[in-house]
Order: structure tokens, then C-alpha cells, then sequence
């Protein structure tokens, strides 16, 4: 199951983009849905919102796959309020984007008035900004078994940064993945499921769904 977040995808823009909204949108959901036991993954800024939901709901998350996003994050989003809402052709709408268009394939639409994307710029400026800030807290809270994937050209997760994650919260391993840059497998922005990395992933409880070994760790 992979779930637009508030003001991503076909979700709804409310005017209340912080974590704590994420993380109750996460937790009704789930309790809608009757889930129990589950694996969470979150990718970019999801990978904050999946810590979170285990730090608060620990009898909900049995494991963690967090993908290309740290404990502290400081990034600015702000050109994406220069992209059009609409644009005549998609050709235009990728010439817009400039730089960044490699990473909003997935999340280029075709609508009745033109081509644009599947979320509003706006809204993901708000999210950054509310993202932003120390999270070490949330991240350390419980034990839930940690796999860290981080993309080896990412310029949003450092190695020593990555490396501190593994060491400071036991059951956490790290894979680094041959893919990607920003984000290891797919736009942040994206309403698609991730497609995988080239780097082999394995269920972070181990083998058989059981967690591994305390003090199980992987080389940064």
C-alpha cells in the first residue's frame, strides 16, 4: 500500500502541513484499515513521517525501511512555486522545470487544460518548511529493526550523517544504493509505488520476519 501524503498525489491540501498531521493522517489509516504489525517505508520526506509513527505508535510498527532522508534536515523547496500550474504541452512543462524535471517524471499529468503535476508547489514548500528542523528524538525513540537506504550520489543524506544513524539507534543497517541521487528510487513527489534499487533489500526483521540480533549492524 503506498498512500498519498497530505498535499501529494491525489491527496487532499489542507492548510495544516506539519509532521504531527502526517503522522495522524498515517495512524488513522491504519486503524481504518485494521492494519497491525506493520512494515512501514517512507521515502524523502515520508522516511520522517515512518520514524515518527514508531516513535508514537510502537505496538503499530514492527519495522522501518527509511529511505534517503536523516535526523536533521535543513532544505528549501521554494523554486518549485516558480513551475506553472498548467503549461500547453508537456515538452513546455518539462522545459519549466529546467534542472528539476529528471526527478517530477513521475508526477508530470495530463489534464483537461493542459499538462501540470499531481500536487501543488505550494503546498510542498509548506511540507519542507515544516520538515525542517531536529528530529534525533523521534529517530532514537524505540527499536523497532531500522533498514537505512542511502543513494550514494545523495545530496540529501551525507555518509557521516548516515553512518551516525546506524550507530546511535541499535538494529539499524545501512545499504547504500547505486541509484538515484536526490532520492534513491523514485521523485519525492511521485504517486507511484518505488520501483526498487539495485542494491538487494531484505525485510529488516531478517529472515523468517523475526528481528535480527541486537548490535546487527552494517559498515556506513
Amino acid at each position: 500500500m503506498a498512500p498519498d501524503q497530505r498535499g501529494h498525489g491525489h491527496a487532499d491540501r489542507p492548510a495544516d502541513f506539519s509532521r504531527e498531521g502526517h503522522v495522524a493522517d498515517a495512524a488513522v489509516l491504519a486503524a481504518r484499515l485494521g492494519l497491525e504489525n506493520v512494515v512501514v517505508l517512507g521515502p524523502s520526506l515520508g522516511g520522517v513521517t515512518a520514524y515518527r509513527l514508531a516513535a508514537r505508535h510502537p505496538g503499530l510498527v514492527t519495522a522501518l525501511v527509511v529511505e534517503d532522508i536523516g535526523a536533521e534536515v535543513d532544505d528549501d523547496l521554494s523554486v518549485c512555486l516558480s513551475w506553472p500550474e498548467r503549461a500547453p504541452t508537456r515538452a513546455a512543462l518539462v522545459r519549466c522545470l529546467a534542472g528539476s524535471a529528471p526527478y517530477l517524471t513521475d508526477a508530470i499529468r495530463e489534464y483537461p487544460d493542459g499538462w501540470g503535476l499531481a500536487f501543488a508547489p505550494e503546498g510542498t514548500a509548506a511540507s519542507q518548511r515544516q520538515l525542517n528542523g531536529d528530529h534525533w528524538d523521534d529517530r532514537l525513540a524505540g527499536d523497532c529493526p531500522t533498514l537505512l537506504i542511502r543513494g550514494i550520489r545523495s545530496d540529501v543524506l551525507g555518509v557521516g550523517h548516515a553512518r551516525a544513524m546506524v550507530a546511535r539507534r541499535p538494529r539499524t543497517r545501512l545499504v547504500n544504493s547505486t541509484r538515484g541521487t536526490r532520492s534513491t528510487t523514485r521523485s519525492p513527489w511521485s504517486t507511484r509505488p518505488p520501483s526498487g534499487t539495485s542494491s538487494p533489500v531484505r525485510d529488516p526483521r531478517g529472515p523468517g520476519g523475526e528481528p535480527p540480533r541486537a548490535g546487527r549492524r552494517a559498515a556506513g
